[in-house]
């Protein structure tokens, strides 16, 4: 059982900055490769970025892309999402998501993930 707390949402200006942090309680936290998606109001689960369990990986939806940056500390059992130069369309709720996974592959699809966070809203105003 894998537990994810995500933190580090907020309300930004069009053009800011903000960086998510996702906590997980895995004992090897390693052995996952990991995800965050986002989903605002009557949209379906968006892609956001994926690393690999080592982190040597990573890859980008193309709305995020040059915008987003993914990583990971493996020694703190924590993921990051450094967003940039934020849009209003990209306010949603932004989600963590684990997949045990000893490989370096990434996935793009929600449900090769087993384990969720509950997420944290993102708000960028124009």
């Amino acid at each position: 059982q894998v537990q994810l707390v995500e933190s580090g949402g907020g309300m930004v200006q069009a053009g800011g900055s903000l960086r998510l942090s996702c906590a997980a309680s895995a004992r090897t936290f390693s052995d996952y490769s990991m995800g965050w998606f986002r989903q605002a109001p009557e949209k379906e689960r968006e892609f956001v970025a994926a690393i690999s369990t080592s982190g040597g990986t990573t890859f980008y939806g193309d709305s995020v892309k040059g915008r987003f940056t993914i990583s990971r500390d493996n020694a703190k059992n924590t993921l990051y999402l450094q967003m940039n130069n934020l849009k209003p369309e990209d306010t949603a709720g932004y989600y963590c998501a684990a997949r045990y996974y000893s490989g370096g592959s990434v996935s793009t699809r929600g449900h090769d993930y087993r384990y969720w966070g509950q997420g944290t809203q993102v708000t960028v105003s124009s």
